[in-house]
């Protein structure tokens, strides 16, 4: 229960992999509240173009805040264009300095192609060191299984895919209905 009393919404599982020249974010489609799957097709993973700069973005936590924090990213991304890290790194300053933002729950996976980061309200900006990373009820089930595949022929978007059907197998929160976007640097 969170602080309001209202059960807490879980199930999304986010995962981004950098391999050969091409970043893939995938996301899963359900959505729970409490132990109740409210939607298994929503689109947790989006392409952004501010300016003309490509973005793919991946939330997890409530919608609502995540959309707030995608409208407040696209800003951050028109007025610094190219600039994907300075982008992210202003986005976390006023997500932890701002009263209104600090109440906002969700974490982000966003990439250019180029560098890819994990994007938190705790004022982390975080650069993925082994090339994978996850998010969501089922982020540490997808990070474990695309660790271990990143050494192996598959493509970015075969890890990506292959360590989502391993989380949907584990974690009750988490679908087998993928949204995947790729973008290359």
């Amino acid at each position: 229960m969170s602080d309001h009393g209202f059960p807490g919404w879980h199930g999304t599982t986010i995962i981004g992999v950098k391999k050969g020249g091409l970043v893939v974010i995938a996301g899963d489609g359900q959505v729970s509240l409490g132990q109740t799957v409210i939607k298994g097709t929503a689109r947790k993973v989006r392409r952004l173009s501010p300016g003309g700069f490509h973005v793919v973005a991946g939330f997890a936590g409530s919608t609502a805040d995540a959309f707030t924090l995608l409208e407040r990213l696209e800003v951050k991304l028109e007025a610094t264009p190219g600039q994907l890290q300075r982008a992210a790194v202003e986005l976390a300053k006023d997500w932890r300095t701002d009263k209104y933002l600090q109440k906002l729950e969700a974490m982000l996976i966003v990439s250019d192609g180029r560098q890819m980061f994990v994007i938190t309200g705790a004022g982390d900006v975080l650069e993925p060191e082994h090339d994978v990373t996850a998010i969501g009820s089922g982020g540490n089930y997808a990070l474990a299984a695309g660790r271990a595949l990143m050494d192996s022929a598959l493509t970015a978007e075969e890890i990506a895919r292959r360590a989502m059907a391993i989380a949907a197998d584990i974690c009750v929160y988490t679908n087998g209905n993928l949204t995947v976007e790729t973008i290359q640097a």
